[in-house]
C-alpha cells in the first residue's frame, strides 16, 4: 500500500513522493515518481533512475531537470532511495561511502547487512512490481539509468535482467567496482571475501559473460573529463574495453571540463531521455 507524502504539478504532469513498507528491505522505503501528462489517459513507459553515494529519492527529481523531457516523451521517472534507513546497524552512519545512502544496489549476504541491505532485489522486484500495480506504468516498457554508484547499479541490473529492462544508460558510473576503493569496500562489507560473488555486481565482468544481456541499440554513458573520481574510482575505459571485446554496442562520450555533479547531469539529461525513448516509445 502506497502512502502519498506530497505531490506537485510539473510540466503538466505530477511529481510525487511515496512511502511504503518494503518487505524486501524489512523497513519503510521512500521513492519519487514523475508521471507525465500522458499518464492521465493510460499506462506509460518508465525509467528507473538510481542515484549515487550520499543521495536519496529526491536528489534526482530536484536537481536533474528531467521532468520537462520526460513530459515531452510521455515517460514516467521512478527514483528510489539509495539504501535502507533506520536499520539500526552499528556503524551504518560512520562513513559516507558505506552503509546509509550507500547501499550499492547489491543484496548483502554478510551479517548484519543481509537483514536489510537488499537494494538489488528491492529495485528489480518489489519497487518495480509496486509501481506497475499501483500507478499507470507499463511494466513491459521499462528502462534504467543512474549516476556514479547508481550508474553501477543500472548497468548491473540491466545486464543481468534484459528481460525486464529494454534500455540502459549511465552518468559517470562506477564501471568496474572490483578495481576501485569504493567498490572493494562495499563488496567486502556487504558480500564478504568471495570474489565470485563480487563479479555478479561488476558491469565490466558481467558484460564479458556469454550469457549477459545484450542491448543492440547500445548503452549510452556520459563521462566528464574533469571528474575527480574518474581515474581512481570509475574506470570507464575498462568497461569500454569489455564491451568492445563482447560485441556490446557502447557510446561512451567524454566531455572536457565537466565534473561529477548534477550540473553535468542536467546538461546531458535530454540526450539520455531521448536514448531511452527510442527503445520504450
Amino acid at each position: 500500500m502506497l502512502e502519498l507524502i506530497e505531490s506537485h504539478l510539473s510540466h503538466g504532469g505530477k511529481q510525487a513522493l511515496y512511502r511504503h513498507d518494503a518487505k524486501t528491505i524489512g523497513l519503510p522505503m521512500r521513492f519519487s515518481v514523475y508521471l507525465p501528462p500522458q499518464a492521465e489517459h493510460g499506462r506509460v513507459p518508465a525509467l528507473f533512475f538510481l542515484a549515487g553515494l550520499t543521495a536519496n529519492e529526491e536528489t534526482f527529481p530536484i536537481k536533474a531537470g528531467a521532468q520537462r523531457f520526460a513530459a515531452e516523451q510521455g515517460i514516467a521517472l521512478v527514483a528510489p532511495d539509495t539504501s535502507p534507513r533506520g536499520a539500526g546497524i552499528e556503524g551504518e552512519t560512520d562513513a559516507w561511502d558505506f552503509g546509509v545512502a550507500a547501499g550499492f544496489y547489491v543484496d548483502a549476504t554478510r551479517e548484519p547487512w543481509s537483514r536489510h541491505y537488499r537494494m538489488y532485489s528491492y529495485v528489480r522486484d518489489e519497487l518495480r512490481e509496486t509501481v506497475c500495480a499501483e500507478l499507470p506504468i507499463d511494466g513491459a516498457r521499462l528502462g534504467i539509468f543512474g549516476h556514479s554508484m547508481g550508474g553501477h547499479g543500472a548497468l548491473v541490473l540491466a545486464l543481468r535482467n534484459p528481460d525486464i529492462y529494454r534500455s540502459v544508460s549511465a552518468f559517470a558510473p562506477i564501471a568496474a567496482p572490483m578495481h576501485c576503493p569504493w567498490g572493494r569496500k562495499a563488496f567486502s562489507g556487504y558480500l564478504g571475501d568471495d570474489v565470485e560473488a563480487w563479479r555478479q555486481y561488476d558491469a565490466s565482468e558481467l558484460v564479458a559473460r556469454p550469457d549477459a544481456g545484450r542491448f543492440e541499440a547500445g548503452i549510452l554513458i556520459d563521462q566528464g573529463l574533469a571528474d575527480k573520481f574518474r581515474i581512481e574510482q570509475l574506470h570507464p575505459d575498462l568497461f569500454e574495453q569489455a564491451c568492445l571485446k563482447a560485441g556490446q554496442p557502447l557510446t561512451l562520450r567524454r566531455h572536457e571540463g565537466y565534473d561529477h555533479g548534477y550540473y553535468f547531469i542536467e546538461t546531458f539529461i535530454e540526450d539520455h531521455i531521448a536514448h531511452h525513448a527510442r527503445a520504450l516509445t
